[in-house]
């Protein structure tokens, strides 16, 4: 089997249009096999190629899309429940101090609890943000309000097309990364 580059990734949509997930080109190449891709946009990404028929003595191949949409109950074909994870939320916060506004490394960086959990608060998209290990620990079990700390942005829980380039920030292809901004909340905050 040769391949032009298996580093590549392949953003899945459901039938409708709506991000689901990043598949890899194995995945993706399963999918044009079985026949659920029903249809593509962006270019063409890999050239996957099979083994030659013995009828036509003609290698098969299949070309791979950036972005495919495809039929059938995989996954439910409903967009994922965006999973809480630090380096995503750094990522959604630009890897800023939520508080003091300084940039930081992700090693550098906590998930501060803006109602702290010992008083109830959720482990939740709204109620966390990257906080720095000085304003966390100033912080401590209070609420911003109650520090004196004001926070410089809203938490919001990315939609599933802002959860996919968080989660894929660094592989994006161009025509990828348009079709998921056009996806975009008015809340989110990647460029």
């Amino acid at each position: 089997m040769e391949i032009d580059n298996s580093h590549a990734h392949i953003l899945r949509l459901n039938i409708a249009g709506h991000p689901i997930e990043w598949l890899t080109w194995q995945e993706a190449t399963t999918l044009y096999a079985r026949d659920l891709v029903t249809w593509t946009l962006g270019d063409t990404i890999l050239t996957v190629r099979g083994g030659i028929s013995r009828i036509t003595g003609e290698r098969s191949s299949i070309s791979l899309h950036s972005i495919v949409a495809c039929a059938g109950e995989l996954h439910n074909g409903q967009p994922k429940k965006p999973a809480l994870r630090n380096r995503i939320l750094f990522r959604r916060d630009q890897n800023l101090c939520m508080y003091c506004g300084k940039e930081f490394q992700d090693k550098d960086l906590s998930c501060d609890h803006i109602l702290p959990t010992s008083r109830g608060g959720a482990n939740t998209w709204v109620n966390v943000v990257a906080a720095c290990r000085r304003c966390n620990h100033h912080k401590q079990d209070r609420t911003p309000e109650e520090a004196h700390m004001e926070l410089l942005a809203l938490p919001y829980e990315p939609n599933p097309a802002e959860y996919l380039a968080l989660v894929n920030s660094k592989r994006i292809r161009a025509d990828q990364m348009e079709f998921l901004k056009s996806q975009f909340s008015k809340n989110c905050r990647l460029q």
